[in-house]
């Protein structure tokens, strides 16, 4: 039987180390989560896990890292699918508010609630969620075909992430997706009409 090689064991321990956060930080929140009580949940010894991120916040750069990757890999593969003509602006919209929805999402507004008072926590989550931010934003505007460059049009985009992670915000207390459809459609035929040519 091959051995797996030592990096690709550490490239996966690291992985599992970051999803098993996400889940924890979703689950229990910032103060009910260590790296002891993420490392049980990977299955790794906390050894180990200090190895690869000595405190948590190494942890949640990680993973919002990871968050963000995985984010725009899944807009990219539907992508692919998308319709040409009117109902793209629906698709995208779609797509976009689908973000905001789920244990990722979940997990990350837990992180935002505690660095909005912790100091060392938001000194490492702002600028990765910046950086995030801008390329979800480039995502949108590539999806939907637009150009930027025109007055308005960067601001109409920007409303369109607002509005996503705000009805992820709705959809934690309530399944929000009959709402959130409707609210699709008409976000949709808005956008169309002020950018559509643009």
């Amino acid at each position: 039987m091959l051995r797996e090689p030592q990096q690709e064991r550490s490239r996966t321990t690291r992985r599992r180390l970051i999803e098993a956060a996400l889940d924890c930080f979703g689950e229990r929140g910032w103060s009910g989560v260590t790296v002891a009580v993420i490392a049980e949940r990977a299955g790794v010894s906390r050894g180990a896990a200090q190895h690869h991120f000595p405190t948590r916040e190494d942890l949640v750069a990680a993973a919002v890292e990871l968050l963000g990757e995985v984010q725009i890999a899944e807009m990219r593969a539907q992508a692919a699918g998308l319709p040409s003509g009117s109902s793209r602006f629906e698709h995208v919209v779609e797509m976009v508010l689908n973000l905001y929805t789920g244990p990722m999402f979940r997990a990350a507004l837990q992180l935002w609630s505690v660095a909005s008072t912790d100091e060392a926590l938001r000194a490492v989550l702002v600028p990765l969620e910046a950086r995030v931010g801008r390329e979800a934003h480039r995502m949108t505007v590539e999806l939907l075909g637009v150009n930027e460059s025109r007055p308005g049009v960067r601001e109409l985009v920007q409303a369109t992430l607002d509005l996503a992670r705000g009805l992820g915000l709705a959809n934690l207390l309530t399944d929000d997706a009959r709402r959130r459809h409707q609210i699709v459609r008409e976000w949709a035929r808005a956008l169309e009409a002020q950018l559509a040519g643009t």
